[in-house]
C-alpha cells in the first residue's frame, strides 16, 4: 500500500462515526472529501443533527457524487441562492440533482433580490438564464420606465451568459406570449443577432421591427423566406414588404444591374 493510501486510511480512522453527535464540522468535511464514500455513510451523516447545523456540511453533503437524491434535493431546498447555483453547475453532482437545483432556483425568481437575479443571469446554467429571459420579458413591455430598464438589464445579462445555448435562446424567442422586449434585445445583440438560426427564428416572431426584418431577410433565400413567413406572426404589411423585396432581388433586371455595377 502506498504512503498516500496509508495516510488517507489513518485519517479516516481518526474521524468519529457519522452518527456521533460530537462530530465536528471539520471532521464531517474531511469525511466528505472522500469521493468513494458509501451512500450508507452519507445517509448516516445526513441524520446527524449536530453536523447539519453547518452550512458547509450541508453543501458538501448535497454536492457529493454518491449522495442519494432523497438526501441531496431536500438539503438543496435549504440553500441560499449562491450555494444552489454552484450545486447546479457542479460537474460531480448527478444530472438529475443539478436539474432539481435549477428548478428550485427558477421557482425563486420572484423572491430573490435584483442583485441575485443579475448574478444568476450572468453566471448560472443555460437553463436558468433562459428561464430568466422568459420571466423578465413577460409583461415588461407595459412596465414603468424604471422597471423596464431593470428588465432590459437582466435580459442583456442573461444573453451574455456563456452557458446560454442557441437552442435555448431560440426557444425563448419563439415561446407564446408577449416577449417584445426579448425579441428586440436579441435582434440588437452583437452576438445572437448575427446567427442565421436566430435570425430565422426572429423572422417568425410578432415583434421584430421592419428595419431588422428587412436586414435579416436579405440573407435568406426566396424559398426559405416564403417558408418562414408562412409560419410567422409578423404583421401582414411587413410580410408583404419582405416578399416584395425578395422578389425584386431575384428578378433578372435586379441581378443584371448589380452585376454591371460590380464586375
Amino acid at each position: 500500500m502506498s504512503d498516500s493510501k496509508i495516510a488517507e486510511r489513518e485519517t479516516t480512522e481518526l474521524i468519529p462515526s457519522p452518527l456521533d453527535p460530537a462530530l465536528t464540522e471539520d471532521q464531517a468535511l474531511a469525511l466528505l472529501k472522500h469521493a468513494d464514500l458509501h451512500a450508507e455513510v452519507i445517509e448516516q451523516l445526513a441524520k446527524n443533527a449536530t453536523a447539519l447545523q453547518s452550512r458547509k456540511v450541508k453543501v458538501a453533503l448535497a454536492s457529493h457524487p454518491n449522495t442519494p437524491r432523497h438526501v441531496s434535493v431536500p438539503l438543496a431546498r435549504q440553500f441560499y441562492t449562491f450555494d444552489l447555483m454552484k450545486l447546479a453547475l457542479s460537474p460531480s453532482v448527478p444530472a438529475d440533482v443539478r436539474v432539481a437545483a435549477e428548478k428550485i432556483l427558477i421557482s425563486r425568481f420572484k423572491e430573490v433580490t435584483m442583485g441575485e437575479r443579475l448574478m444568476l443571469a450572468r453566471r448560472a446554467s443555460g437553463r436558468v438564464a433562459a428561464a430568466l429571459l422568459d420571466s423578465e420579458s413577460e409583461g415588461s413591455a407595459n412596465a414603468e420606465p424604471r422597471a423596464m430598464a431593470r428588465s432590459m438589464r437582466l435580459l442583456q445579462s442573461a444573453l451574455a451568459n456563456p452557458r446560454l445555448t442557441e437552442s435555448l435562446a431560440i426557444k425563448s424567442v419563439l415561446r407564446p406570449g408577449d416577449c417584445a422586449p426579448l425579441v428586440q434585445a436579441v435582434a440588437q445583440h452583437p452576438k445572437w443577432s448575427r446567427r442565421k438560426e436566430i435570425r430565422a427564428a426572429l423572422l417568425r416572431t410578432e415583434h421584430l421591427s421592419l428595419a431588422r426584418a428587412l436586414e435579416f431577410s436579405r440573407e435568406v433565400s426566396a424559398d426559405l423566406l416564403q417558408e418562414l413567413l408562412a409560419n410567422s406572426f409578423l404583421p401582414a404589411k411587413i410580410k408583404k414588404q419582405l416578399l416584395s423585396e425578395s422578389e425584386q432581388r431575384a428578378s433578372p433586371r435586379f441581378v443584371s444591374a448589380h452585376q454591371s455595377k460590380y464586375p
